[in-house]
């Protein structure tokens, strides 16, 4: 199980190179809301997201031996994109499963820093592709969420959003497999134990949410969503029991209010923010949860976005 001393240990450990990325706040989104709103902006964090935090603390704990092997893991992208960026920090050799069609700027990205990718279509598992990886080559696999390491380290980020803005009454966070959403919650019950912590994900993949609600671990298919950050099957054994003790609710929205909102920040706030991570803004844009009077923290997690989609995207109208 992970603490919020694990939290409190990641977040020193990973100091010397993560970025503390800055908390923002618009009157514009205020006055929409009627809440005091606080963007913790991992959209300028190294390599373009809040995955940096969890690869680095997960890579840096590794012995001499395993660092010497190498490492696999599997990612749509911003996983992908962290690991490598971390291997090359650390001088691990990294090598990346990514499927055939996960966006550009994350692919070249990922070898721009080093990595080996391979790459799959969609109907192969990728974890089963990346564990023979593993055991064929003696890499040591690192998960993109089902880690004790990952989830101390994606925890930091609302450890330091909740240290800058002080105590909230509400912190809406994106979900895919939950690393995120279990670190955070962990950090917000212990900095700010009235807070309530809400996850968000794509309706077109709401694994997560059928799976708090029903207390069991529910699976889908491989979402068909625009948030590729959380086109996960389902959470991992590791964060549904935190997130089932931690977490007071999960929402979804739809793909059209996720790309509304989206444009709303890039327009209104002048940050780029890809899709998965305008989802936890997504369910404040669209009133899902009422607000009004609360000071809310947000987490963007992060903002890989292809222009050429985006681009193809506004001119959809």
């Amino acid at each position: 199980m992970v603490s919020f001393d694990d939290i409190t240990r990641a977040h020193e450990r990973i100091r010397p190179q993560a970025k503390r990325t800055p908390v923002m706040t618009s009157a514009t989104v205020d006055a929409l809301t009627g809440a005091s709103v606080f963007f913790k902006c991992e959209n300028f964090q190294r390599m373009g997201a809040f995955k940096f935090r969890g690869a680095y603390n997960a890579l840096s704990q590794l012995g001499d031996d395993a660092k010497k092997r190498g490492v696999v893991a599997f990612s749509s992208g911003n996983h992908a994109q962290a690991i490598a960026l971390s291997g090359k920090l650390l001088g691990i050799k990294t090598v990346i499963v990514m499927p055939h069609d996960a966006p550009k700027v994350k692919l070249d990205a990922t070898r721009g820093y080093g990595a080996e990718v391979v790459q799959y279509i969609k109907h192969e598992d990728r974890e089963t592709l990346a564990t023979k990886l593993a055991s064929e080559r003696g890499l040591t696999l690192i998960p993109p969420f089902d880690h004790p390491h990952i989830i101390a380290g994606q925890g930091t980020a609302a450890k330091e959003l909740i240290e800058d803005a002080g105590a909230l009454d509400l912190l809406l966070v994106p979900c895919g497999g939950g690393g995120l959403l279990s670190g955070s919650s962990i950090a917000a019950k212990h900095l700010a134990p009235e807070c309530r912590v809400i996850g968000v994900e794509p309706a077109a993949g709401d694994d997560a949410t059928q799976s708090f609600l029903k207390k069991r671990l529910v699976s889908i298919a491989v979402p068909d969503t625009i948030a590729d950050g959380a086109r996960t099957p389902s959470l991992g054994k590791l964060t549904f029991p935190i997130i089932l003790r931690t977490v007071d609710g999960m929402l979804t929205v739809t793909d059209a209010e996720l790309t509304r909102a989206m444009f709303y920040l890039w327009e209104r706030m002048k940050i780029l923010v890809e899709p998965t991570g305008a989802l936890a803004f997504t369910a404040l844009f669209t009133g899902k949860v009422p607000v009004k009077n609360l000071r809310v923290g947000v987490i963007l997690s992060g903002g890989n976005v292809d222009l050429r989609w985006a681009a193809a995207q506004i001119n959809k109208g």
